[in-house]
């Protein structure tokens, strides 16, 4: 009988435990279920917010893109404006210079008019006049073309006459007759200059051959062209060797 007892108490013992931990896993289920609907309800929000600032985002983007567009337009248009008004200035200031050169202009005409109205001529009078001054200006050049070509051949021809007199003379040459050696030959010791008759070079007049400052030569001219010259160099003045480039001056300079 007590075996009975004990065991029915031991059934009910577990019943009680059973139940027990039923409920207390129940409890643990339903805390759970909570967690997980309130898990869910953050998930939920979280999403809605990302979504949210997604969407805010993607138009803060368009926003920035469209100020960022706006601004290089403003840029550009500043440019352009600039642009313009740079080159509207210089046109403003051609424009003054133009001005200035026409006014310029208008008051010599003015004078030159004044001055042609004193004068009392015609402009036919006054265009003869101009044809008259360039003939006389034109003779003048010739004359005095001539007049050199005249003194030259006098020079050349009185400088014959003395060695036909055997007169002692020297072929005297401008002072300032300067000239270089571009030609030589040594076998037959002649050079020939880049100076000739339209620098003043006469035949038979003496010339200097000289480097660095150092006589190196002298020699005789034998023959002139307009302006290249054929020179000897004289025997007993060959003190070295002449070469291209050597400058030329005159051993007996006109006073």
């Amino acid at each position: 009988m007590l075996l009975r007892i004990s065991l029915i108490v031991a059934i009910l013992a577990a019943i009680g435990a059973g139940a027990l931990n039923v409920w207390k896993v129940r409890t643990q289920i339903n805390t759970l279920m909570s967690q997980r609907d309130d898990y869910h309800t953050q998930l939920n929000q979280t999403q809605d917010t990302l979504a949210k600032t997604k969407s805010e985002l993607a138009n803060t983007k368009t926003d920035l893109a469209q100020t960022q567009q706006q601004l290089a337009d403003a840029q550009t248009a500043e440019k352009n404006a600039e642009q313009t008004a740079a080159a509207e200035t210089k046109k403003a200031d051609d424009l003054s210079a133009q001005l200035a050169k026409a006014s310029s202009e208008r008051d010599d005409a003015q004078a030159q008019l004044a001055a042609y109205k004193e004068t009392q001529l015609t402009a036919e009078q006054v265009t003869q006049l101009a044809k008259q001054l360039r003939d006389a200006q034109e003779a003048i050049t010739v004359a005095n073309d001539e007049k050199l070509v005249l003194t030259r051949t006098v020079t050349r021809l009185q400088n014959k006459l003395n060695e036909l007199l055997g007169q002692d003379y020297v072929v005297k040459l401008r002072p300032d007759l300067k000239g270089k050696v571009i030609v030589v030959d040594p076998k037959w010791d002649f050079v020939v200059l880049n100076i000739g008759e339209d620098q003043g070079v006469l035949e038979d007049g003496e010339m200097l051959v000289s480097r660095d400052g150092k006589l190196v030569a002298k020699v005789i001219v034998r023959t002139v062209q307009k302006d290249r010259a054929i020179a000897n160099i004289i025997p007993g003045w060959k003190i070295g060797d002449v070469y291209e480039g050597d400058m030329v001056t005159p051993a007996h300079p006109a006073s």
